[in-house]
């Protein structure tokens, strides 16, 4: 609604399509930019071991968006005592509401079932997925289920308790081919900028210190 107010003229249009399918956009050539917040087990690290990994070959720049808490959404007063992932294996009694493979959310449960020695079996649940965080809230809201994973700002809109779980960094894939594209240079300008960040940090869960900031370039430049 920034972009809107202070450019009428440019549309921002976004599909959910997960992390992954964003660097496979980005890969194809079928976007402008791509949201990412791939955990890579291994190091800890976000995002740029799967870019080197997935597009090797394709100069683009990462720019940090915002560092978010992710964590386990429940219902108010988290009335089955819900506290961490191993909660979440009591089958009998947990209902969980999953995002879809590929996404950022689903590699981070995945990461933190292995990490805590539980099969992806004993999550009821486990294979029920929806596409954004919204969703996963809504469903929990709704008493479809009774935890899933995701960010505060989407617990807090609809009230929900919020056990948080990790904080982690989410950033823009953009090609230097469009980079300098008048839409986009006014796009990244406004990420950097004062209102954004207050607006941002204002929905709860979020940090925008570094908002607008490249982070890594890939290729280097001058290759």
């Amino acid at each position: 609604d920034l972009l809107r107010r202070r450019h009428p003229g440019i549309a921002l249009a976004s599909s959910h399509v997960g992390s992954l399918g964003g660097l496979m956009a980005i890969g194809k050539g079928l976007c402008h930019l791509a949201g990412t917040h791939l955990l890579d087990p291994r190091d800890g690290s976000y995002n740029i071991n799967d870019i080197q990994r997935h597009l090797p070959d394709v100069a683009l720049d990462l720019v940090h968006l915002v560092e978010r808490e992710q964590g386990l959404m429940v219902a108010p007063g988290n009335p089955l005592g819900i506290h961490s992932v191993a909660d979440l294996a009591r089958e009998e009694t947990v209902r969980f509401c999953n995002r879809q493979g590929g996404s950022g959310t689903r590699v981070l449960f995945d990461h933190l079932l292995r990490r805590a020695g539980i099969p992806p079996t004993r999550i009821r649940g486990y294979e029920r997925e929806e596409f954004t965080h919204m969703a996963v809230a809504v469903a929990v809201a709704s008493g479809a289920a009774d935890a899933g994973l995701g960010i505060r700002a989407a617990a807090r809109a609809l009230e929900l308790d919020f056990i948080p779980i990790t904080a982690e960094r989410y950033d823009l894939i953009v090609p230097r081919r469009v980079r300098s594209l008048p839409a986009l240079s006014l796009l990244l300008e406004l990420i950097a900028g004062a209102e954004f960040r207050r607006r941002i940090e204002a929905l709860g869960g979020y940090s925008a210190a570094q908002s607008g900031t490249t982070v890594y370039t890939s290729p280097p430049r001058g290759e």
